[in-house]
């Protein structure tokens, strides 16, 4: 029961959209009709701008940040931690306030990741910057990041349920990056400054 409200509270917590409601906000505008199509702070900053993208950022991560904070509150485990966080992600890609239609979770997992394997996610986080700054693919960067943390976690030594829960993670990133996987196969993929 403990680990069931932990998801219910981190899942309608990840339902807030924050791009939706910035989008409205600063112009009016439903930011799932515009670039992309996606609720998430790559598509903000390219409609809105970098002020904007920032602000839908950082509370994105806050999400899973507070999520992670209330899985522990309730549990006071490890598990309880993993499954807010998890939580909080699912509501941000498809969020129940907003008819289902969200993010791709990046900021949100970020949240995640630095609330519970903060140096493991460091590593993977460092990689996946350094090819950002070389490509300015957001998607390639993130879905790298996504896909060395599990091992970062497990050479880390952390509990195994955050093992697990990053390979979670790195599986919901690589369903709703399934069309910008397209594109990078076939070397369409959309680059940040364009």
């Amino acid at each position: 029961m403990q680990l069931f409200f932990s998801a219910l509270i981190g899942y309608l917590l990840g339902s807030i959209s924050f791009s939706y409601l910035v989008g409205r906000y600063k112009a009016g505008i439903d930011i799932r009709e515009h670039g992309s199509g996606n609720a998430g702070a790559t598509n903000t900053l390219r409609v809105l701008g970098k002020q904007a993208a920032l602000i839908v950022f950082v509370a994105d991560a806050l999400k899973g940040v507070f999520s992670v904070f209330i899985g522990y509150l309730v549990t006071k485990s490890d598990a309880g931690m993993a499954v807010g966080g998890l939580a909080a992600i699912v509501g941000h890609n498809w969020p129940v306030f907003f008819g289902f239609r969200g993010g791709k979770g990046v900021a949100t997992t970020i949240g995640v990741v630095i609330s519970v394997v903060f140096l493991p996610g460091l590593y993977a986080g460092a990689i996946a910057i350094l090819l950002l700054l070389a490509t300015r693919i957001v998607s390639l960067a993130s879905l790298v990041f996504l896909t060395i943390l599990p091992v970062t976690v497990l050479l880390s030594g952390r509990p195994a349920v955050y093992f697990w829960m990053s390979i979670v993670m790195a599986a919901m990133s690589y369903w709703r990056h399934r069309s910008n996987i397209v594109r990078l196969v076939q070397g369409k993929e959309n680059r940040l400054g364009r």
